[in-house]
């Protein structure tokens, strides 16, 4: 059982438990859930950078990255440093996250707000409405043709951008569908937690224009963005780049600044 199946058989009792603590009708009265999304893809298109900035205590691949920074610094930080949107990994047991991190986040900022999270339910897709996510992750590893096609109409009802994460020509083939906003593509290989850029390069001309191209996972340098941005790239998540800093939010200006001299 690799890491992904095994995240993935934990969400499911996690999911369940939440379940049946917050029933689903406590969620859409909450009061985020009325609030107006802004949207990311309409953002990245139109931005020069590109960086979607992420917050991230620890990894399975890298363990501990930072402990000690709080949200709130973090995603004003952030803010303050003109990224495009902000990705807050909610999963607990392996990230060390939690939706009150995504509270903390949109309570601090008015960045568009990923909830990166392993999603196999509807129920994690009103949950991120209602602690005032923008944008919602979907990784097609995990997920069938049909899950994608329900999970992300759902999305689009509650006014939220998508963003659907592939790794192989065959997810990318069994993905694409109008409901999608943006299509990411994550240069780690889940099985050897490996990571490279041709992977973005050789997925890069199978994507359409209709999607806004994201690249996520190894970009740590100006010239990996420079390096993807002639293959369409127009969004790079950046995560423990800025995370194994002392001062996220300062690093990311620094960074934006190198990248639009």
């Amino acid at each position: 059982m690799n890491i992904l199946d095994k995240i993935v058989k934990d969400k499911r009792i996690e999911v369940d438990l939440r379940k049946s603590i917050i029933p689903a009708k406590q969620l859409e009265q909450s009061v985020l859930f009325e609030r107006e999304t802004v949207s990311l893809s309409k953002k990245l298109r139109h931005s020069n950078s590109g960086i979607i900035a992420e917050h991230k205590r620890r990894s399975p691949s890298k363990s501990v990255i930072n402990h000690n920074l709080n949200v709130q610094d973090v995603a004003s930080g952030y803010e303050n440093a003109g990224v495009c949107g902000m990705s807050v990994l909610t999963d607990g047991k392996y990230f060390g996250g939690s939706l009150d991190d995504l509270l903390v986040a949109r309570a601090s900022s008015n960045l568009p707000l990923l909830r990166k999270e392993f999603i196999i339910d509807e129920y994690q897709i009103l949950e991120a409405k209602a602690y005032g996510a923008d944008v919602i992750l979907l990784i097609a590893a995990i997920l069938t043709r049909d899950e994608i096609k329900q999970f992300s109409e759902f999305a689009k009802q509650l006014n939220l951008d998508v963003l659907l994460e592939v790794h192989n020509e065959a997810e990318l083939h069994k993905s694409i569908m109008p409901s999608l906003d943006m299509l990411g593509v994550n240069n780690r290989n889940l099985k050897t937690f490996e990571v490279s850029l041709e992977i973005s390069k050789q997925l890069s001309q199978l994507i359409t224009d209709d999607f806004v191209k994201v690249s996520e996972s190894g970009i740590s340098s100006i010239q990996a963005i420079k390096e993807l941005k002639p293959y369409g790239y127009k969004g790079f998540l950046i995560g423990e780049n800025f995370m194994k800093t002392d001062n996220p939010g300062a690093n990311a200006t620094e960074f934006i600044q190198k990248l639009e001299a």
